[in-house]
């Protein structure tokens, strides 16, 4: 008979792991939102049971098609366009490294933070495998055309290859 996984078995060594004793990771997505930051808590609270660590990851989108069409509608340089808009997103990405160390200077998890490039849902399933994260936490879209079109939670869960959590705070 087939058992149903729960939270505190997550936290067991794997035997891909060879029974050694890896600690239980989250990776969360984080962009700044009121539910994004519900994620992250979520995320460090569920670490902090299962004594494991956190990894947020913050996606910023680089779609050639959306830098040319912004560099015509303004009227820059489509080069120039990518070098401010490349400033922009790691300005922001320090921004967010920086306040999410300080919110969670006291809790006793680690907690790491990686600014990727491309497609929000590619990212993240991408820094869940590279990490051997146990699940992905996303917060609720409050966008009504991802309730729509489709949410990056939806996306996440289509694609099976990690639990995924999403928050609705």
């Amino acid at each position: 008979m087939a058992q149903q996984a729960t939270p505190a078995t997550v936290a067991q060594p794997s035997p891909a792991s060879g029974g050694s004793d890896r600690r239980t990771t989250v990776v969360v997505g984080v962009d700044g939102s009121d539910t994004s930051w519900s994620a992250l808590w979520w995320a460090c609270g569920e670490a902090q049971r299962l004594s494991g660590r956190v990894i947020a990851v913050y996606v910023t989108c680089t779609h050639e098609a959306t830098v040319a069409s912004a560099a015509l509608t303004t009227g820059f340089d489509a080069g120039a366009y990518a070098t401010a808009a490349e400033l922009t997103h790691r300005q922001q990405a320090a921004e967010l490294r920086a306040k999410i160390q300080r919110i969670t200077a006291e809790l006793e998890i680690e907690i790491s933070f990686i600014h990727a490039h491309g497609d929000t849902a590619e990212e993240l399933l991408r820094a869940a495998h590279t990490t051997h994260a146990d699940l992905i936490a996303v917060g609720r879209s409050t966008k009504l055309r991802h309730h729509l079109a489709g949410s990056l939670g939806r996306r996440l869960a289509r694609n099976k290859k990690a639990p995924i959590v999403v928050i609705v705070p």
